[in-house]
């Protein structure tokens, strides 16, 4: 389509202030300027691209969904992303959908892209982005490509792509799929109340895409605001869902045209996150069920650009057990919360896919091994998601049960474990012995299956562990008179244990003992010797706390009690 050059000028100074002008003749056609940036171009589709327009569309939901999503021929490459907004941290809901693309793109062995959408510079959080980035490698699901890794489809943030918008926009605007819009906000305030006081869902009337060609024109020259709407179409076809199956949507039934370059040059959602996943070579697209009916529009938008979409598919809503939304408010569904409170990452991407399906069976305890060779997208249901947070410390007890035994993940633990008790305990601590992998990784082994985080192992209960409690002859004396008596005893027994203490045999040795006292009940002698050892009333068996202390450290404690109840 020819364009004059006063009109070119025009739109070169529309969009100059906030980046400089690409457009190009050959910008206005059917083709885009050769300095368009990114992954693919109108005519250099991917490899992505190539086999997604040979891919078999499921005509009923009940076909193959691996005949969607598989790799047809050599050519195809399977390539999905995660694009949050930096407008707050990374919450379980963010978390689970980056999960579902990130073991879709292994289980097909293609890439996970993680792009920052962050054009809404309104209600940018400082940091936010690079904390999505550091809380995915934590969880263990690094992208492939991402602001930070960089990649071939780079840049991976919104807010440096918008030349890419502005060519797709005044495209569209060239063809005839969208029009400018000189609407004050005055106006579309008051078309807003005028549809709610008619009891009527408030939309766009489309005046401005009756304008004349003269009359846009003047308008123009005459500078001041202005946005770009996308034409909206009647007669949308349905699309197969990955999840919801065969899908239709009338957009331009329920809605006006909508906005997709704003007048400060940034794009709204729908049009950069189609420019977006095009230029990137996105071939599958997993998000949010609440993006199910913007989809129509979406695809309106590929129609126009003359692009082939990709396969979509949405992830039923993540709930709380009574059904309402998770909030952001709650505070706790923050993943750098589930960190600090011990939480293993394995443990909250288990829970999560445990009640969000996608899988032949329920179980818990799956590794992302297991994630990836296990995932069906074909068993991901429709309904919403339960999430029953009052679950995770089971599944943080077996992961971590799992991890201690796995002597590759248990070095991970042992020096955080190492790093919480200098932390709790540094002043205290009087042998730096407790500090040693050895011990630390004996006391894994002891506790594994009855902890649920190691934050516990640095809780009061556990203190004992690390450091040698302070006990009064008057708290001995409260328990029984005889506890010189029965710390000599014990002396004896233990020094007879020899270096590797059991549970087993204590539990027998020390009830045989309690019995040969005859003044003093078995549960008073328990109670002095839980007493001696951690200076605990209660906690666990006098004879697992044995085990774990060690014998030498017994010893020491049991010497303290029995020159501790010779005070007068």
């Amino acid at each position: 389509m020819a364009m004059s050059s006063s009109l070119v000028s025009a739109r070169c100074q529309l969009f100059n202030s906030f980046h400089r002008c690409v457009l190009s003749s050959k910008a206005y056609g059917l083709k885009y300027s050769s300095t368009s940036i990114g992954y693919t171009s109108l005519t250099n589709r991917t490899q992505a691209d190539n086999a997604l327009a040979e891919r078999n569309l499921c005509i009923d939901h009940n076909c193959s969904v691996s005949e969607t999503i598989s790799p047809s021929s050599e050519n195809r490459e399977v390539r999905v992303r995660f694009a949050p907004s930096p407008t707050g941290f990374l919450h379980l809901g963010g978390l689970r959908t980056a999960l579902y693309n990130y073991i879709f793109a292994k289980k097909y062995g293609g890439s996970f892209i993680l792009r920052l959408e962050d054009t809404d510079q309104s209600r940018l959080v400082q940091g936010a982005g690079e904390a999505i980035e550091d809380m995915l490698e934590w969880a263990g699901i690094p992208p492939d490509e991402s602001p930070r890794r960089g990649g071939p489809a780079g840049p991976y943030q919104q807010s440096k792509r918008l030349e890419l918008y502005t060519q797709a926009a005044l495209h569209l605007v060239d063809t005839g799929h969208a029009y400018y819009c000189f609407c004050s906000t005055q106006r579309l305030e008051l078309l807003k109340k005028e549809a709610l006081r008619s009891g009527q869902t408030p939309r766009y009337d489309n005046r401005c895409g009756h304008l004349r060609a003269e009359q846009v024109q003047e308008k123009l020259s005459r500078g001041g605001p202005r946005v770009i709407r996308f034409r909206l179409e009647s007669g949308v076809e349905s699309f197969q869902d990955l999840v919801f199956g065969r899908t239709q949507h009338e957009v331009a039934q329920v809605e006006g045209d909508p906005v997709v370059l704003k007048a400060d040059g940034f794009p709204t959602y729908h049009l950069a996150n189609v420019v977006d996943d095009h230029h990137m070579g996105v071939s599958h697209v997993l998000r949010g069920s609440e993006w199910l009916i913007s989809t129509s529009k979406h695809l309106l938008l590929y129609g126009a650009l003359g692009w082939q979409p990709p396969a979509f598919g949405h992830l039923p809503l993540l709930l709380n057990p009574d059904g309402s939304k998770l909030s952001k408010r709650q505070g706790d569904i923050f993943i750098q919360s589930f960190r600090q409170a011990g939480v293993l990452p394995q443990a909250l991407l288990d829970i999560t896919t445990h009640c969000g399906s996608g899988f032949g069976t329920n179980r818990i305890g799956r590794k992302m091994v297991d994630l990836i060779s296990e995932f069906n997208p074909s068993k991901i249901t429709t309904h919403s998601a339960l999430l029953e947070l009052e679950k995770l410390p089971e599944f943080n007890r077996i992961h971590l049960q799992q991890r201690i035994e796995d002597e590759e993940h248990r070095d991970s633990l042992v020096k955080e474990l190492q790093e919480r008790i200098e932390k709790a305990y540094a002043k205290e601590i009087q042998d730096t012995g407790v500090l040693h992998e050895n011990y630390i990784t004996r006391i894994l082994h002891l506790r594994k299956g009855h902890i649920s985080s190691l934050k516990e192992l640095v809780s009061p209960s556990y203190a004992y562990l690390w450091v040698r409690p302070s006990v009064s002859h008057q708290q001995v004396a409260a328990v029984t008179a005889e506890a010189r008596h029965i710390s000599s005893l014990v002396l004896r027994l233990i020094e007879g244990q020899g270096e590797e203490l059991s549970v087993d045999e204590l539990n027998k040795d020390l009830k045989t003992l309690a019995k040969s006292t005859r003044t003093t009940k078995y549960r008073e002698v328990m109670k002095l010797l839980r007493l001696a050892l951690s200076g605990l009333q209660q906690g666990p068996s006098v004879a697992e706390m044995m085990v774990s202390l060690g014998h030498t450290e017994v010893i020491h404690r049991l010497t303290k009690l029995h020159l501790l109840s010779q005070t007068n």
